[in-house]
């Protein structure tokens, strides 16, 4: 018997539908992806446990590639200060400019690089809406939280990011950001 799903029909010869696969993949987080694509202005402030505040501009660019070596879609953050404000003088453990791959599995951003240290990292993802995200990272002794809305029909993005050290509120972050470019070609794995 030839089981092939146009074929299947009922015991009194009526057509079976096919049935869909059982695991839907959620296109809305790629959707999402595919809307922050481009290059960023972001206004940064830091606000660290010992009160201390200071402010950072920088310029972030994210890209798409053409064909993911890893997961269901890939990306490259290209990131490099406009206006330091003495930030990196101040604070020499963060990286003034950069870059970093990152894969999308699912419900998991697996990113060549981690926001507080230079291993990989992975982050779970929680969808708000069709407009935010939560990513939730756990490496090292931190804990990390990163809220990204885009607003305004994907003009500005605002970013809260709470980072915890052993337990403890280390660091909280407001970044708000300006699209300056739209997104460009695809990249091609090299």
């Amino acid at each position: 018997m030839d089981t092939h799903p146009a074929l299947l029909t009922t015991p009194l010869g009526e057509r079976l539908r096919p049935t869909p696969p059982r695991i839907q993949m959620d296109t809305g987080v790629r959707r999402w992806f595919s809307r922050n694509l481009g290059l960023w202005r972001s206004r940064r402030q830091y606000f660290f446990a010992d009160d201390e505040c200071l402010r950072v501009d920088m310029m972030l660019r994210v890209e798409s590639f053409s064909e993911p070596v890893e997961g269901e879609a890939a990306y490259r953050f290209t990131w490099w200060p406009e206006k330091e404000y003495g930030f990196f003088d101040q604070k020499p453990r963060y990286v003034r400019d950069g870059r970093m791959e990152a894969y999308l599995c699912g419900h998991q951003l697996r990113r060549s690089r981690g926001y507080l240290c230079g291993s990989p990292t992975r982050s779970q993802i929680r969808q708000v809406d069709e407009h935010e995200m939560v990513f939730e990272s756990h490496y090292q002794q931190w804990d990390i939280i990163e809220h990204i809305r885009l607003v305004d029909q994907d003009r500005y993005r605002s970013r809260s990011i709470y980072s915890w050290f052993d337990g403890e509120l280390e660091l909280a972050e407001t970044h708000h950001e300006i699209r300056v470019e739209g997104a460009g070609a695809s990249l091609t794995e090299g």
